[in-house]
């Protein structure tokens, strides 16, 4: 696993741990902004490691297609990415 998808790793685990902590917030009816701003601290790891893990790809995989001059390949990973930032933009 490289250094990238280690760290993104890392981050999921922190937010699976703190989606548990959330479920037992809720559990115990606990005050409703207290549960937010845990919800928004997963958002907030979330999307750190969706940066990451981006440019990981960005760094490894996109400058392979391109170093590799295969315009086919290129194609496909701009494709990706537009698909990705798309869907980024409706969040």
């Amino acid at each position: 696993m490289n250094t990238y998808k280690q760290k993104v790793n890392t981050s999921v685990k922190k937010a699976i741990s703190l989606l548990k902590r959330i479920n037992k917030m809720l559990e115990e009816d606990r005050y409703c902004i207290d549960v937010i701003q845990q919800i928004l601290a997963v958002m907030g790891i979330m999307r750190g490691a969706n940066e990451k893990l981006l440019e990981g790809h960005l760094n490894a995989c996109v400058k392979k297609a391109v170093k590799s001059k295969d315009s086919k390949r290129q194609d496909e990973m701009i494709e990706e990415l537009i698909k990705v930032m798309k869907i980024a933009q409706k969040k």
